[in-house]
């Protein structure tokens, strides 16, 4: 739409990039009308620093700084669900093999689905958490080997 006009108020993008920092959200939508301002964080933030969850019952041995390399922690606060629909088969199981930004889980954090990608390829050795649980930040997910 080369002669739409469309004014971005930097006062409503600043609040919005304020509640993903406060809520730890992968990203948030604003519409007004048929205008809409999306924020959002680089895919990358699915795999939170490992040093910031607690260790892993179960898991490979834990290094003194948190638990294996190959953890995937929860980047929010907010209720995991294993598939994209109830009754329908889930995103992995343990055995699978992922690629790299393969969606693992996603997660609802205030009505939002975040999808939370694999940050590399291998396979699902442990999962950690179950459909409908809720997660705190840096909780394990699931283990990528």
């Amino acid at each position: 739409m080369p002669n739409s006009k469309f004014s971005v108020d930097p006062e409503l993008i600043k609040k919005l990039a304020e509640i993903l920092n406060q809520t730890g959200l992968g990203e948030i939508e604003y519409a007004e009308g048929d205008r809409r301002v999306r924020v959002a964080r680089p895919a990358v933030a699915a795999a939170a620093p490992a040093a910031m969850a607690p260790p892993a019952a179960g898991a490979a041995p834990a290094s003194p700084s948190g638990p294996s390399a190959g953890t995937i922690v929860s980047p929010m606060v907010g209720t995991v669900y294993a598939s994209p629909e109830p009754n329908a088969p889930p995103f992995v199981k343990v055995g699978d093999r992922v690629k790299e930004g393969q969606t693992l889980l996603i997660i609802e954090a205030m009505k939002v689905m975040n999808q939370i990608r694999s940050p590399r390829s291998g396979t699902v050795t442990h999962i950690h958490v179950a459909d409908g649980a809720p997660v705190e930040y840096g909780e394990p997910l699931l283990i990528i080997e």
